[in-house]
C-alpha cells in the first residue's frame, strides 16, 4: 500500500494582528520542513487484528482515538461527503502512523497528519475535493490544517489559518530542535492575551509577508520573530533552559529551529 508523508512545518515568524472572538488572528510565514515528517498508509484490518467495526489508528500516540486530529479529519469528510466508500474504507482498513514529527511540539504534527489523512481519502476514493474543499474541511480540525492541504514550500497564513497565500522563496534547509516540554497552546495564548497582547498594524503586516525567509530569520530576534516566544517562557521556565543561541522559535513550542550551515 502506497505510503504517504505528512511534513513538518516551522513558523519564521508568528505576530499576532487580532481577536475573532475566542480565537486570534496572525499573520505568520509557514515554511515546510523537508527532512521531518510522519508516514501514513491505509492497512487490511485483516492483517493487524482490528475489528471491523472500530475505527483503528496503529501509532505511537499520546492521545485517545477520540482526540485524534485524524479521527476527527474522518468525521469532518465523513459529514461533509456522506460518502458510503469512505466507511466501508475504514470499516475494512486501519490507518498506520509512523511518527517523526514530536507531539506538543510547535511542528504541526497533528494538523499535518490530518491533512494528509484527507488527501490520502480523496485519491483512493476518488471523491473529486478541490484543494479549497478539502481545506474548509480541514480547518474543521485545526487552524494549520489548511496549510497542509495545500502542500506549499512556504506561506504566509493569516485570519486563525484559513488563508493560505503560497509565498516564492527558495526552501531552506531547516534543522529542528525539540526539548521534552509539553507545551500547551491554549495555555501560551491565554498568557499573551493577558500580558503580551500587542498586535502589529498593517503597514507592519505587509512589510513581513513580502520579507524573504532567510532575512527575517537574520534580522528578526526569536522574540520579535514569534509573539508567543515570551509567553511560553513565562508559561513553562524550563524552557529557558533549553534555549540555544542562533535558534528561532516555532508556533507555540516547544520547538526551536535553525537553518543548517547557515552563519
Amino acid at each position: 500500500m502506497k505510503i504517504y508523508k505528512a511534513y513538518a512545518k516551522v513558523n519564521i515568524f508568528l505576530k499576532i494582528t487580532g481577536k475573532r472572538e475566542n480565537y486570534h488572528e496572525i499573520i505568520s510565514r509557514f515554511m515546510k520542513v523537508n527532512s521531518l515528517y510522519d508516514e501514513l498508509s491505509f492497512v487490511s484490518k485483516e492483517d493487524v487484528g482490528a475489528k471491523a467495526n472500530e475505527f483503528k489508528i496503529i501509532g505511537d500516540f499520546a492521545c485517545t482515538t477520540e482526540q485524534n486530529t485524524i479521527y476527527k479529519a474522518y468525521f469532518a469528510l465523513k459529514n461533509r461527503t456522506h460518502s458510503e466508500s469512505l466507511e466501508k474504507l475504514m470499516q475494512t482498513h486501519a490507518i498506520k502512523v509512523t511518527k517523526n514529527i514530536p507531539a506538543f511540539a510547535g511542528l504541526g504534527g497533528g494538523s499535518s497528519d490530518a491533512a494528509t489523512y484527507l488527501k490520502m481519502c480523496n485519491e483512493v476514493l476518488d471523491l473529486g475535493l478541490s484543494l479549497n474543499e478539502l481545506a474548509t474541511i480541514g480547518l474543521e480540525v485545526g487552524a494549520d490544517v489548511p496549510f497542509f492541504i495545500y502542500g506549499y514550500d512556504s506561506a504566509n497564513v493569516s485570519g486563525i489559518g484559513e488563508v493560505v497565500e503560497e509565498f516564492k522563496e527558495e526552501s531552506l534547509d531547516i534543522e529542528t530542535y525539540t526539548p521534552k516540554v509539553a507545551i500547551s497552546t491554549p495555555k501560551v495564548y491565554k498568557i499573551y492575551r493577558d500580558d503580551f497582547y500587542n498586535p502589529i498594524d498593517g503597514f507592519e503586516v505587509q512589510r513581513l509577508k513580502e520579507t524573504k525567509s532567510i532575512e527575517i530569520l537574520n534580522t528578526m530576534s526569536p522574540t520579535e520573530a514569534n509573539d508567543l516566544f515570551e509567553p511560553a517562557l513565562q508559561a513553562y521556565r524550563e524552557l529557558k533552559q533549553h534555549y540555544k543561541s542562533g535558534y528561532h522559535f516555532s508556533g507555540s513550542g516547544s520547538s526551536f529551529f535553525r537553518v543548517k550551515n547557515h552563519e
